[in-house]
């Protein structure tokens, strides 16, 4: 019986230490697998940040140590002018010839090359940023901490009012703007965060920077600006107002106008009426 009873209890202890001990591998395993998910997670947000670390510093030593040649790469003015020609449709946008506005005042030269090797208007900026959105939703654009490139492209606006070119400021869409100062003009690189259309420079050159692909407006970018904009208002200036699209004259409230691809914009607020200025955009933008 003591035999038999020491087998029993020799064989009790096996196994409850067998089955223990398969436990603390499982157990063993599932720690080192979420260690494992934890480093990979870690790993890829280290990479995200050095990579965006890494486009800042470019960006910011071609601005800052390649000031010459940025004005070098420069950019070549060109008056746009459409001769005759009867209305058409581009893409659903209406145009009508420039002819259809009558004689239009030559140009102003060009101003000197800013941060993003385009021309600044030599006139003032047309209305502050104070206005501009805080970090809110507006149009369905949102404000993020860092610039999207799912859809990435450029247009460029030109203003003037009664015959004088105005800026469009640096920092529009980009709340708590902080620029670095380029050889070239002010840049402004970082914000709490980048709204998908804003600007950098006070060049006209708005930024479509958007995690989605779709068609954005002048609308939009205004109401982000938070300046007014219609058939009788640009910003703080009123009077008719002209629009003028890829060198034609635009039909319909400026709002509506379509941010393409390098699309070439201004609006004129009363006269006299300025012949379109078109920029020749450089690499990158």
């Amino acid at each position: 019986m003591s035999a038999g009873s020491g087998s029993k209890n020799g064989g009790g202890p096996a196994r409850n230490n067998a089955g223990g001990s398969g436990r603390n591998k499982k157990a063993g395993a599932r720690k080192a697998e979420a260690r494992k998910a934890d480093r990979s997670g870690a790993s890829a947000k280290i990479q995200a940040q050095r990579a965006a670390e890494a486009r800042r510093k470019r960006r910011r030593n071609a601005l800052i140590g390649g000031g010459a040649g940025v004005v070098a790469a420069a950019v070549g003015i060109s008056i746009a002018l459409t001769a005759g020609g009867s209305p058409s449709s581009t893409g659903g946008v209406q145009l009508a010839s420039l002819s259809t506005l009558g004689t239009l005042q030559p140009a102003p030269a060009a101003g000197p090359a800013g941060p993003e090797g385009v021309p600044m208007p030599s006139g003032t900026g047309l209305a502050g940023t104070a206005a501009t959105t805080t970090g809110q939703s507006i149009d369905g654009i949102g404000c993020q901490t860092s610039e999207q490139t799912l859809f990435h492209i450029h247009a460029h606006l030109t203003i003037f009012v009664n015959g004088q070119a105005r800026q469009v400021p640096a920092g529009i869409g980009i709340p708590g703007a902080q620029a670095t100062q380029t050889p070239t003009g002010a840049f402004i690189e970082n914000g709490t965060c980048f709204y998908w259309l804003h600007t950098h420079a006070a060049d006209g050159i708005i930024h479509i920077e958007s995690p989605v692909q779709r068609t954005y407006t002048l609308g939009d970018f205004f109401d982000e600006w938070g300046q007014p904009l219609s058939t009788t208002q640009v910003g703080p200036a009123k009077g008719h107002v002209t629009a003028i699209y890829n060198g034609k004259v635009y039909q319909g409230d400026p709002r509506g106008i379509p941010l393409t691809a390098h699309a070439q914009i201004q609006l004129e607020v009363g006269t006299p009426l300025i012949a379109p200025i078109s920029i020749t955009f450089p690499n990158g933008l």
